[in-house]
């Protein structure tokens, strides 16, 4: 993931089931969650983190403890306007329920365009909360930027078996 940021940015370490997550933020909103196999290190302990981080932390551990299906975070995503609006088409997937790449393309209105959106799907600079593990291949899982174990996992959280 990278921005086009020239403002600070803070980062907080997060245990959870699918292992250690880094949240970034800019002070005010959430730019950015870091997937265990992504391998970003985090510049504090938490402790001293922004109360966006904090929020969206106890957020996070809500949805792996099976009580948050929603989440209801301050953030900015950045990307070209085909992500954005791809990203934004993400966050009506229901908790729990999947589509494929092509319903995505389509709702996009890119019929012909699964690799596309494919593509956008993998640059999603906020997993989880915009959940990308909510968009399987037409022929099995597909793929996730964080391993296909943790999107199996992600899945299973809401109770769907891939």
């Amino acid at each position: 993931m990278s921005t086009s940021r020239s403002t600070a940015t803070a980062t907080m370490p997060l245990d959870t089931p699918i292992g250690r997550l880094v949240l970034e933020s800019d002070g005010d909103v959430l730019i950015g969650i870091w997937l265990p196999t992504q391998h970003r290190p985090a510049s504090g302990t938490g402790a001293d983190a922004p109360p966006v981080l904090k929020d969206v932390a106890t957020q996070l551990e809500e949805y792996f403890a099976r009580e948050r299906t929603e989440f209801d975070v301050p953030m900015e995503l950045d990307g070209t306007a085909f992500q954005k609006e791809v990203w934004a088409e993400l966050t009506r997937i229901p908790y729990g329920q999947t589509i494929s790449y092509g319903e995505l393309a389509r709702r996009v209105g890119r019929p012909k365009g699964p690799r596309a959106v494919g593509q956008a799907n993998g640059r999603n600079p906020i997993p989880i909360i915009v959940p990308c593990h909510r968009v399987l291949a037409s022929n099995g899982i597909g793929g996730y930027g964080g391993g296909l174990a943790c999107k199996r996992a992600l899945l299973a959280v809401e109770g769907v078996r891939a």
